[in-house]
């Protein structure tokens, strides 16, 4: 008999690996969590990492704020633009066919106020082809996520370590341990209430994450949450092993800074010695 892992995997329907040939959308996420499946996110910032991803079956992609740091060398998601997220943003649209792609809304470009929140958001959807949004805080900014909803544009909430708040937070430190959990709870419910279609949660408490999966009828998705999230979601760079110290919530799937550094050693060894390019390498 065939496991149910397998059975939700092979379905045409399922979020991950499935084959519909369309986009997925907010409706396909909400019928992940009634049917409880579980799924991969993971961030993009070029189009033919996108187009493995898209090809690996991950049904949304985010275009984080991280490409602050990932792309642009900067030491924290802060200096990023809605100008420097544009044109990543795109690029992932144009390498992937099947995935949502979400795109963060950087800081200082939606917490002003509601008018500049869809001002922003208008311009990913617009001029990126982007799919959805996402936007950091919870009771603050429900004037901003109701208008972007209303405006007919999919939201994604973020709560716990929000990176945008990293100097409040004095550094990137755990968040909802004690009374703060109770915040960070109705946080998540006020933000289901003004129309967000999931929750990011990072750097929670695991039975807090688990707690607020189970109030919430929107999926939510974990980074350093613990296993109870509906979903989970990791930066590229992080899992395939490119980031020299990740966080303690990462797992390291693959080396690929090792790979990397063999394949440019054995091509600057070649180029060296005057193997490359050989015959084959060369027209006539």
């Amino acid at each position: 008999m065939m496991s149910s892992t397998s059975s939700i995997s092979s379905s045409p329907t399922a979020l991950y690996g499935g084959k519909a040939g369309r986009r997925v959308t907010v409706r396909d996420i909400s019928a992940a969590k009634e049917q409880g499946e579980r799924w991969p996110m993971v961030t993009a910032y070029d189009a033919m990492t996108a187009r493995v991803f898209d090809e690996a079956g991950i049904p949304v992609m985010l275009v984080g704020d991280s490409a602050a740091m990932v792309v642009y060398g900067y030491d924290s998601t802060l200096p990023v633009s809605v100008d420097d997220l544009i044109p990543l943003t795109a690029a992932v649209v144009r390498g992937s066919s099947r995935a949502m792609v979400v795109a963060d809304l950087p800081f200082g470009s939606y917490q002003s106020s509601p008018q500049q929140a869809l001002e922003s958001a208008a311009r990913f959807m617009k001029e990126a082809g982007a799919h959805a949004v996402k936007l950091e805080g919870g009771r603050r900014v429900l004037p901003q996520v109701e208008t972007l909803v209303s405006a007919g544009i999919p939201v994604m909430g973020h709560l716990g370590l929000t990176p945008q708040s990293v100097n409040v937070f004095g550094g990137y430190r755990v968040q909802g341990r004690g009374q703060s959990g109770d915040e960070l709870m109705a946080d998540a419910k006020a933000l289901e209430h003004a129309g967000v279609f999931s929750v990011v949660l990072e750097c929670v408490p695991a039975d807090l994450a688990a707690r607020v999966t189970a109030a919430l009828s929107v999926p939510t998705i974990g980074i350093g949450a613990g296993p109870s999230c509906d979903a989970q979601v990791l930066v590229w760079q992080d899992l395939m092993g490119l980031t020299p110290r990740p966080a303690k919530f990462v797992k390291k799937y693959f080396d690929l800074a090792g790979e990397m550094d063999q394949a440019v050693r054995a091509f600057a060894g070649e180029v060296a010695s005057g193997a490359f390019p050989a015959p084959e390498h060369s027209y006539r």
